[in-house]
């Protein structure tokens, strides 16, 4: 008898199972700017994990340059369209919370992936304060412990804001480190304003010791800055681990840029569709959020680094 009703109660629990669970049809994914390699790789890292669930899959990818107003009508525009799953790069962790709603409201799944966002049903990003915990390190480190030095900061974005809190904590630790500023924002995280804040900055001050900044091509941007100034002494780092950095590690000539805090968007992306296939299959998450390692990629092991393109 007891034997039946377990038995029983597992074609129940399958049953309920197969009622819950939804065919991926469609994606909607909101990504920061599709001008940035690190957001190319996402775009890439969803596609190949959403073709795997479905062949005929629909992907409806757009870019909001941190655009807050841009990003809550594209959110809008993915519950018109009817989509299952909304892959969020989120530009504000609290301000985009009643777009989400609307989409739940729908009965569309919300995974925010490389920064979090309130309400989201899944989160996928890079442990951020570990990955400024180890730039920031390794930086003060190649300054001997000691000097001046300047953080680029950028989008006000959950992963930028975390990964100044990890060099905070850094620079804490080191009180014969002074921090001359670390408000100044490349506001697009490009290697553009990286330039224009460079160039900002290094007016200002004539003596700088090592600048750490929140992304690659903000970093890159301040290398141009400082070659064209002239002021090519102190050592640069950054996070991505992106193609640029993997180049600019590798060339003997550019040895102003020592380090870069990885990450890796191609995995981070299919993650985050594994999560919201989960989801809309009625499962729990084991892992919420899911945060992935950073590791340091330096000039000594650069050649061993599995960058981006290894996918």
């Amino acid at each position: 008898m007891l034997k039946k009703i377990l038995l029983a109660g597992a074609a129940l629990a399958l049953t309920a199972n197969v009622a819950s669970a939804k065919e991926l049809k469609s994606i909607g994914i909101s990504l920061g700017s599709l001008a940035n390699p690190f957001f190319i790789a996402l775009k890439k890292g969803a596609e190949f994990e959403a073709k795997k669930a479905n062949p005929n899959v629909k992907l409806i990818t757009v870019g909001y340059d941190y655009d807050l107003g841009k990003q809550n009508t594209q959110i809008d525009n993915f519950i018109a369209a009817g989509v299952d799953l909304i892959l969020l790069n989120p530009g504000d962790p609290k301000a985009i919370e009643p777009a989400i709603k609307r989409a739940q409201k729908a009965g569309i799944i919300v995974v925010s992936v490389d920064t979090h966002a309130e309400g989201a049903d899944a989160t996928v990003e890079t442990n951020n304060i570990q990955a400024g915990t180890i730039a920031c390190e390794y930086l003060i480190d190649k300054m001997g412990g000691k000097g001046n030095m300047l953080i680029v900061n950028g989008p006000q974005v959950s992963s930028v804001i975390e990964r100044v809190k990890g060099c905070d904590a850094v620079i804490a630790k080191h009180p014969d480190v002074k921090l001359l500023e670390q408000d100044v924002q490349d506001k697009d995280g490009s290697r553009d304003q990286g330039l224009v804040v460079g160039q900002s900055l290094l007016t200002r001050f004539d003596k700088v010791d090592g600048v750490f900044a929140i992304n690659d091509p903000t970093g890159i941007g301040f290398g141009l800055a400082a070659k064209q100034l002239k002021r090519t002494s102190f050592p640069i780092t950054a996070v991505d681990g992106a193609p640029d950095a993997e180049k600019a590690l590798a060339d003997p000539s550019a040895t102003q840029f020592v380090a870069s805090s990885s990450q890796d968007p191609y995995l981070m992306a299919r993650l985050a569709v594994q999560q919201g296939v989960k989801l809309l299959n009625g499962e729990k998450l084991d892992n919420d959020p899911l945060l992935m390692d950073s590791k340091l990629v330096t000039r000594d092991n650069v050649k061993e680094y599995q960058g981006w393109g290894s996918h």
